[in-house]
Order: C-alpha cells, then structure tokens, then sequence
C-alpha cells in the first residue's frame, strides 16, 4: 500500500519511471540497483585480483596441478562454491551472514577461475576479458533501454534452463567421449550465446523483480553469468589457439 502510493504520488509530481507500469519509487529502485551493481563490482574486482595472483605466481598453480594434496584441495575449491550456495540461499537476508558467505564463494570460485586460466596464454586471457566486458556492458545498457520502452525478457526464464541442461549433458558427453576440437569450440559458442541471454533475463529481473531484500541474490545472479560468459569465450579462444 506504501509503495503504490509512493509511486503514484512520484508519477504524479513528473518523476520518470524506470519502466512503464511502475508503482514503485524510482529513487528507491535505483538505489537498489545501485546496491547491487555496487556488490557485484566488488567481487569482479576481488576475483581478478586472486586469478592474478594465481595465474602470476606460479608455484601456486604447480603445487595444486602436480601433487596429490594440492589435486585434492583443487576439487574443494571448485566444490566449495555449489556448497555454499545452499546456507547463501537460506541466509541471504540476514546480516552480516549473507556477506561473509557471500565473501566465501566468490574467493573460493575466484582461486578456481585462477587455477583455469594458470595454464592458458596471457593473449586468450586478455581477449576473453576484453570481449566480456564489452558484451556485458553492451547487453546491460540495451536490457535498461527496452525495460523503460516497456520490453519484457521474462519468457526467456524457460528456454534458458532448458538450454543450460542441454549444455550440462553435452559436457557429460565431452568428458566420457571427447569429440574434438571443433565441437569444443561449438560448446563454447552456444554457451556463450545463452550466458549472453542469462545476462538480459538476470538484468531484467533486477529492474523489476527483485525485491529489496534479495540484493544478494541478485548479485550472485549475475556474477555467475559474467563468470560463465568468461569460461565460454576462454574456451572458445583456448581451443582456437592450440
């Protein structure tokens, strides 16, 4: 009731909405979406500074790659973060548990993408990031643009998931059955293309569905896209490069 009178009283004094049909404050939304572009600059920066650190010393990369405790670590590492999405997703609102879990996954996930890019050129790195950003940025700015022409990308929520599922099995397949070079660079692509889909859906769904409550959610969100648009195009350049 609060909210939809803040709303039409804003509407009222000439306030532009975010997007049409909104009820809500636009101060108060932008201040959320502020809040949650806030965390997850964070912990891009706090994972490129681990994957440096990891990819530059190398000793570390050696020492989880060739010996039998540092194989095991390896695969806490990358078990680590799926572990902690389940009390994440239980304490997601309740201060400050949400950011010390939040702070967990992202530096465990952070030593993982590490530890996959130590024995990769520093020229398919560079080109990863550099077609990340451009695409997030470019993708980011276009989801705005539509939400506020009154665009909807909330029907993209059911072929997504079926696509991340057809991609899980075909990694299955990959891994029992290695089919070579071209189709690894395949893989790649079409997971690029639906992380490049995830971002638009997990941004409009930022702009108008997320609660107030559910910034960290939201930014977890869209961390795993960027992340997973990254490991698409690496392994895209990767298998171009060999």
């Amino acid at each position: 009731m609060w909210t939809q009178k803040f709303g039409k009283s804003d509407v009222e004094s000439g306030a532009r909405p975010l997007y049409p049909m909104m009820l809500e404050s636009p101060e108060l939304r932008w201040a959320f979406i502020r809040k949650i572009y806030s965390i997850l600059s964070l912990q891009l920066l706090v994972t490129i500074a681990v994957a440096a650190i990891v990819v530059s010393v190398r000793p570390i990369a050696h020492f989880f790659t060739t010996t039998g405790a540092g194989l095991a670590l390896y695969i806490v590492l990358i078990i680590t973060p799926f572990i902690v999405l389940c009390p994440l997703y239980y304490y997601h609102q309740k201060h400050p548990v949400n950011y010390l879990l939040l702070g967990i996954f992202t530096i465990t996930l952070a030593f993982a993408i590490g530890l996959t890019c130590a024995y990769t050129s520093g020229k398919v790195i560079l080109e990863s990031v550099i077609l990340t950003t451009v695409v997030v940025l470019s993708l980011t700015l276009y989801t705005f643009w539509a939400a506020k022409r009154g665009h909807d990308f909330n029907f993209l929520g059911p072929f997504l998931f079926g696509a991340v599922l057809v991609l899980m099995v075909f990694a299955i397949i990959q891994m029992l059955f290695p089919l070579g070079r071209i189709s690894v660079m395949i893989y790649g692509c079409v997971a690029s293309i639906i992380f490049c889909g995830y971002i638009i859906y997990d941004t409009d769904n930022l702009i108008k569905r997320y609660t107030y409550d559910e910034y960290i959610w939201a930014s977890i969100c869209l961390y795993l896209d960027i992340i997973n648009l990254f490991l698409s195009l690496l392994t895209v350049f990767r298998a171009a490069d060999s």
